[in-house]
């Protein structure tokens, strides 16, 4: 710092305020960072998903067989075609009931799990990675895991040694629609593959209740257990419940890789509506028109059950209104 002399007296000389420069970098701009990072995301985004919808829509209207580029317009023939087949339409009644029972039942069981991770005050961590560990495993691997490992037709099947301690005869498990055993074979495989995930959204969902609640119902003398999980535990996991149901119905129509893989022969009572669309549209036939047509269906199903289920649920509506 310098000093200039006035009578004698040195006195500090003030010193000079530079003017602030502009940011630069790429902090500098808020908005350029935003369509760097979400660019490439929303371009994907528009070129794999929003464009095969539209084509796909396009393309239900129109006679397309072995051409994605059809000229014929075929108006709502793809339609009634599709809900005249007997394949689609059994289908469809099929894995409503299949989603009647296994969305429930991966419910209470992915909450069980929650409640019993969350209540470990030891090696929470480790169960939780343990029950979350098969969500990592394909489709494909597990359902082949099941059919050749555990539920294998012949003596060697973990299953069928299991029920011959008890004096049953081998059972055909995924290879004969009467009794249908198969379901069993589906059931737990999907239990065991989704559960450990939605387990994972339920205990973040119990760690952010607030113990207070707890603490005054107890004041209130509300016992432990079954009115506490009833009256505070589970209107707290409304939301998260909502949004389970709903990923889980989805995944409940969607259902493809592991009936693929494990259903041995391609009858009816073996076939989910991606299964009859797969050969609708990539078959030996290749009518893209009516693939499209069953696919546009399959997706207004899915949406009218999400969204009567959304209701029931109370899912949209604020908190004054439930």
């Amino acid at each position: 710092m310098s000093t200039t002399t006035t009578r004698g007296i040195a006195r500090p000389t003030p010193a000079r305020t530079s003017k602030a420069r502009p940011r630069q970098g790429l902090g500098a701009n808020r908005t350029l960072n935003f369509w760097l990072f979400t660019g490439p995301f929303l371009i994907g985004l528009v070129i794999f998903v929003f464009v095969p919808i539209a084509w796909s829509v396009w393309l239900s209207f129109y006679d397309a067989r072995f051409t994605v580029t059809p000229s014929h317009f075929a108006g709502l023939d793809n339609y009634r075609h599709m809900l005249s087949n007997s394949d689609f339409t059994g289908s469809l009644v099929t894995f409503t009931v299949f989603a009647a029972f296994i969305v429930p039942t991966t419910w209470a069981l992915s909450l069980g799990l929650a409640l019993l991770v969350h209540r470990l005050h030891r090696l929470r961590a480790f169960f939780r990675s343990v029950f979350f560990l098969p969500t990592a495993c394909s489709y494909v691997a597990a359902a082949l895991i099941w059919k050749m490992s555990l539920f294998n037709g012949v003596r060697f099947g973990l299953a069928n040694t299991v029920v011959g301690w008890f004096g049953v005869d081998n059972i055909a498990w995924v290879s004969n629609p009467s009794p249908p055993w198969y379901w069993l074979v589906v059931v737990t495989v999907r239990l065991w593959l989704q559960s450990g995930f939605y387990m994972i959204l339920f205990l973040a969902a119990l760690q952010n209740i607030p113990g207070e609640l707890y603490e005054a119902a107890a004041i209130d003398g509300a016992r432990r257990g079954w009115q506490t999980f009833r009256y505070i535990t589970l209107p707290q996991l409304r939301a998260t419940s909502t949004a389970v149901i709903l990923l889980l119905l989805i995944a409940a129509y969607q259902a493809f890789d592991e009936f693929y893989n494990l259903i041995t022969t391609r009858a009816t009572w073996g076939q989910t509506p991606l299964m009859v669309l797969y050969k609708t549209a990539l078959g030996a036939s290749q009518d893209y028109g009516s693939g499209s047509a069953g696919a546009v269906i399959l997706t207004l199903l899915i949406c009218a059950v999400t969204l009567f289920q959304g209701r029931i649920m109370g899912f949209g509506r604020g908190e004054e209104a439930k």
